[in-house]
């Protein structure tokens, strides 16, 4: 545990994936946010220095963990004269955001400009994963990377995958979320339509666990829907944005997926009307007779 972890994004993901790793025995020697406020609460709680900008977390920690929202915030902090890159030599990169392959890929070959590596660790899972140490993590990069972090990997993850070099956890990841977004639509039309034909929901998604309609989703999400409850884990706007990643990998492959063409388009409706910040269960207000007039 010589090594010194930082760690650039502390929403309550990366918070909790620092939480985890301080209380497993790893040093967290820096955060960073782009809300300060953040950054400093943590840092005050785990015993990490609270950095006022990217370059200060490179210099203090050994291996950084990203955990940023976009491919912008992405392409920020890996780029610029104040970026992650300076004074990075030697460093290791943990990048964990739901971006594009070709960003991966993109701050990998700035990385070995400035003699860094990067790896991919994608999450399957949601808050309360990161903060128990249960994530399932897919993994990308090269074998020597993954090895140098197995350890610390296996302290955040109940299961992982490593899925080939760079970008190929960001392909696998888009499909996981593809997948599991079109599956959260389906429920909520289903739910919605059994709403209009005055079936008793509870009843309806007893059926729907004993039968070809069960998902993951149905656990997860169908209480939610039915009783309007969208605390957010993982909100409409991150869903719109990781099914867009997947469509746009389809059509680079020439490929016609139109059931994730409309739910992309369904999750992109939320973000235009201010649903946005919903869980991504949320999709039922748009299913549902009477719920959100638009």
């Amino acid at each position: 545990m010589s090594e010194k972890i930082g760690f650039v994004g502390v929403g309550r993901m990366g918070a909790n994936m620092a939480r985890r790793l301080k209380d497993c025995g790893y040093e967290i020697s820096a955060v960073y946010d782009v809300f300060p406020e953040s950054a400093a609460k943590l840092a005050a709680e785990i015993g990490a220095k609270h950095c006022a900008a990217l370059p200060e977390v490179t210099a203090l920690a050994d291996i950084i963990f990203t955990v940023v929202t976009d491919e912008a915030a992405m392409l920020e902090i890996f780029g610029g004269e104040d970026s992650l890159l300076v004074g990075a030599a030697g460093k290791l990169f943990v990048n964990c955001a739901t971006i594009s392959p070709a960003t991966h890929i993109l701050v990998e070959q700035a990385a070995h400009r400035a003699g860094a590596q990067t790896m991919e660790a994608c999450m399957a899972s949601s808050i309360p994963q990161a903060r128990q140490g249960t994530l399932y993590l897919m993994v990308g990069g090269s074998k020597e990377n993954v090895a140098r972090i197995e350890t610390i990997l296996t302290k955040l993850s109940s299961s992982m995958r490593h899925v080939g070099g760079t970008g190929e956890a960001a392909k696998v990841k888009a499909l996981v979320n593809m997948v599991m977004n079109i599956n959260t639509a389906g429920l909520a039309e289903g739910l919605g339509l059994g709403d209009a034909l005055g079936l008793d929901l509870t009843m309806l998604r007893e059926v729907f666990s004993e039968t070809g309609a069960n998902s993951n989703v149905l656990r997860t999400d169908g209480e939610d829907m039915q009783n309007r409850d969208f605390a957010c884990f993982f909100s409409a706007e991150h869903a719109a944005k990781d099914s867009r990643i997947a469509y746009e990998l389809a059509v680079t492959s020439g490929l016609t997926l139109p059931l994730a063409r409309v739910t992309k388009e369904q999750f992109e409706k939320m973000v235009q009307i201010g649903l946005g910040g919903l869980d991504k269960s949320g999709i039922a207000e748009l299913t549902f007779k009477g719920r959100h007039e638009t």
